[in-house]
């Protein structure tokens, strides 16, 4: 824990039941070590916390993502409101996934606190379960506030459909070289677009999926899935057949569901 974090522990502890209270290096898919990690082999999730000292979290971390969701109790929860804007396209295949770097001035708001939306990314297939069941993709969108030692994803998973007209878009841009960011700046996106119409939602406390597993990262999966079409899936399949990790001991967390608009 950084001395800058040390300063803020007392006053963050009041928000953390509305979005979660993490050390101010929370990057979703950038760890701060070098260690190589996989999603199979010798490499891969069940080796992660002995890679590298600062992956730790991933073998000891109390509070692990992805869970498989069961049992969510009903609970008068507040709408998630998404403020998501036009940003020009900035993607990245780091080797990992595929990854999309947004631009400041989106955010979303709960109870009254905001988060930026710093990126968003796909896995394959989904790494969040519902009563043991997987979608075929899963889409994080990743939002940060390291000032204020905050961070929370929104979880949207993907099952086999109709084209997903953005996604289509992201795919027919993948940059071709492993790490390298392009950016396309007549192309604008708007992540809203993944939204589904009914926002209704699970929530629990969890972490960063990939090294370094940091915690506690808030989650808020959306119940509604979106579609993608099979050739889509197919796409994104043929860059990444399986980089999801297998879904983590919920270690006696509490899975509240929203129920509102109904």
């Amino acid at each position: 824990m950084s001395a800058r974090f040390a300063k803020f522990a007392l006053v963050l502890t009041f928000f953390c039941g509305a979005m979660a209270c993490a050390q101010p290096t929370l990057a979703q898919q950038k760890p701060a070590s070098s260690a190589h990690w996989a999603y199979d082999g010798p490499d891969g999730p069940e080796h992660w916390g002995d890679l590298d000292p600062s992956f730790a979290a991933c073998k000891s971390g109390a509070h692990q993502s992805p869970i498989d969701i069961k049992d969510a109790k009903l609970s008068e929860l507040a709408p998630i409101q998404f403020n998501y804007k036009l940003v020009p396209l900035k993607i990245i295949n780091n080797g990992h996934t595929v990854r999309v770097n947004y631009e400041p001035g989106s955010s979303i708001t709960v109870n009254g606190i905001s988060l930026p939306l710093t990126q968003f990314h796909f896995h394959h297939p989904s790494e969040t379960e519902t009563d043991g069941q997987k979608y075929d993709m899963e889409l994080h969108l990743v939002h940060e506030d390291p000032a204020a030692g905050r961070a929370a994803v929104v979880a949207i998973l993907i099952k086999s459909g109709n084209e997903n007209a953005l996604l289509r878009d992201l795919l027919s841009h993948v940059p071709p070289k492993i790490g390298e960011e392009v950016e396309h700046k007549k192309i604008v996106i708007n992540a809203a677009d993944f939204l589904p119409a009914d926002q209704n939602y699970y929530v629990f406390d969890g972490s960063l999926t990939a090294p370094p597993c940091s915690e506690p990262v808030k989650w808020y999966v959306l119940k509604t899935a979106i579609e993608a079409s099979s050739s889509q899936i197919a796409a994104f399949a043929k860059l990444y057949p399986n980089n999801a990790r297998p879904a983590q001991p919920l270690d006696g967390r509490e899975v509240l569901e929203s129920n509102f608009h109904k």
